[in-house]
């Protein structure tokens, strides 16, 4: 703008305008140059909330695939249902969406449909992306445009007959999913108002949280009750995870305070727990970056959910008992104790599994998978942090695994289901 105003200072120069058509023109490009800088404000602050936005729902980490452009898609996501791959959201206007108006964007966040009018694939979440306000969309929509374009495609994705006809999808979608947005309940506090619409929107917690049906439709009766997904191991072949259960049930976060989840998810460590696998990248790439009055909202939003337990309950038999025990005390009653009680963050030992989410989530897979490959640790770590667990892989054979699964899900109060030799054998890598 001001170089708009030197050239109007030319042009009134060169044309011998009199004083008072000059000021005039002055008027006019001063009154421009005003109005602009609001405006270019107003701008800025849409991409600063449109990046936090983009952390709170971690789009970097789905929409980056290893060694690749951040955001120029290309991921993986492993289903039962075939292999997808996460889009290229640049602002690239033939491999991206720089050329999307933000009614397309809008319509792709909210009805699960993109650009050219095709289904999207319910992995990409606008089932809980449509509770977004129109200003977190907007907000979110000028950030992806600051985006650097790239071209880098997405691999073609590889779906099973017949989930690879899209046109399908509209039978899902009547079946299961509704277009709607957060509404606050006016007999909560503000605080749960705002957990309860990151966790059950931006955040998408119930994507993975949440067990789904055959049709892969999160079942709204068990929300939030634990999930599986599937991702990668140390060594790079993908395996089944389970999500641990964020209902206040014993087998999830009855044990836990609201200062426990937010110690958590700021840092990957609290009293309760440890992060490993899947949840270490959405500690480092959203959770620790939330601010912390959001990260207490969500606490408290997850400490308000009623109990919802979806699992069994292993009855060990005598010698199965003194078995994993056995192996129990050998591998792990140093760091965990004998009692299952563990220690305080700190003290170079092992978290508590007296109560764990993990331990006692309804598929083992995740518990089986911290003990074959130990856990990594995350980055930002705090001063103190729980010990960092070392692999079993070769030190344990399957029916071993499962032996000391099973010890820790029926011991210490602890009560889930039973894990067997071939649970195992399925997570191990070398196939």
């Amino acid at each position: 703008m001001t170089d708009a105003l030197a050239r109007a200072l030319v042009r009134t120069k060169n044309a011998g305008m009199n004083s008072h058509r000059l000021a005039a023109r002055i008027g006019a490009v001063l009154w421009l140059l005003l109005a602009w800088v609001p405006a270019a404000q107003a701008d800025e602050a849409a991409v600063t909330r449109g990046r936090y936005l983009a952390t709170v729902a971690n789009c970097v980490s789905c929409h980056t695939r290893p060694g690749g452009v951040a955001f120029a898609g290309g991921l993986p996501f492993v289903t039962d249902f075939g292999t997808l791959h996460s889009t290229n959201i640049t602002s690239d206007p033939t491999a991206g969406i720089g050329r999307w108006s933000l009614e397309q964007f809008t319509r792709a966040m909210r009805e699960g449909v993109d650009d050219e009018g095709q289904h999207l694939y319910p992995a990409f979440p606008y089932t809980a992306f449509t509770k977004l306000s129109d200003r977190d969309i907007a907000d979110l929509y000028i950030f992806l445009k600051t985006i650097p374009a790239s071209k880098q495609a997405a691999p073609p994705n590889v779906m099973k007959f017949p989930f690879d006809r899209r046109e399908l999808l509209s039978v899902w979608k009547r079946m299961f999913f509704s277009s709607q947005r957060f509404v606050a309940r006016a007999d909560r506090s503000a605080e749960w108002n705002r957990g309860a619409y990151l966790v059950e929107g931006p955040a998408h917690c119930g994507a993975c949280h949440t067990p789904r049906n055959l049709l892969g439709a999160e079942k709204a009766s068990a929300a939030f009750a634990g999930g599986t997904h599937y991702d990668a191991v140390p060594g790079g072949a993908v395996r089944r995870w389970s999500a641990v259960n964020l209902t206040n049930s014993s087998s999830g976060l009855k044990a836990w305070r609201v200062e426990d989840i937010v110690g958590y998810l700021k840092t990957g460590h609290g009293e309760r727990a440890g992060s490993f696998g899947p949840m270490n990248e959405v500690i480092v790439n959203s959770t620790s970056q939330m601010t912390d009055a959001d990260l207490r909202a969500m606490a408290v939003y997850l400490k308000s959910l009623g109990a919802v337990d979806i699992g069994g309950a292993v009855e060990l038999s005598g010698r199965a008992r003194g078995a994993g025990e056995t192996l129990y005390t050998i591998h792990c009653g140093t760091c965990h104790l004998p009692t299952g009680l563990g220690s305080t963050p700190g003290q170079d030992l092992g978290p508590p599994l007296a109560g764990s989410a993990v331990a006692q989530a309804p598929d083992p897979a995740s518990l089986i998978n911290i003990i074959l490959y130990g856990s990594q640790v995350v980055r930002p770590t705090p001063p103190k942090a729980w010990k960092n667990m070392k692999p079993l892989y070769d030190a344990l054979d399957d029916e071993q695994v499962a032996a000391v699964a099973n010890y820790v899900r029926s011991s210490f109060g602890n009560r889930a289901g039973e894990v067997t030799a071939a649970d195992v054998e399925r997570q191990r890598s070398d196939d």
